[in-house]
């Protein structure tokens, strides 16, 4: 699976990501490591990672990143992406596209 990072804590090596099939936001939570080892995600990184479903969460593992920084701006801009009840599909999981002015 792709994503891009939108939000990454580098000391407690946790992220989430928004996947590429809009559906469900991964969370990634590193092994127990060294602050040395392995990636270390940032906010806006394109990553390719391994994903796994427990129940309703989806959990990503052996995250690659292939971009850094490649979407930094993203989180805000979801941030102002609001939707309605009419807006939603029921029991569908995907972000529509929303058209912007300019």
């Amino acid at each position: 699976m792709m994503g891009v990072v939108l939000w990454a804590d580098a000391h407690d090596r946790r992220a989430v990501i928004w996947c590429e099939d809009h559906g469900n936001l991964a969370y990634y939570t590193a092994p127990n490591q060294t602050a040395h080892d392995g990636e270390c995600l940032d906010a806006g990184d394109l990553i390719a990672f391994d994903i796994r479903e427990e129940h309703d969460c989806r959990l990503a593992r052996n995250p690659r990143r292939m971009n850094a920084g490649f979407a930094p701006y993203l989180a805000h801009d979801l941030s102002g992406v609001r939707r309605t009840t009419a807006d939603m599909a029921p029991g569908g999981n995907v972000l529509p596209f929303v058209k912007r002015a300019g």
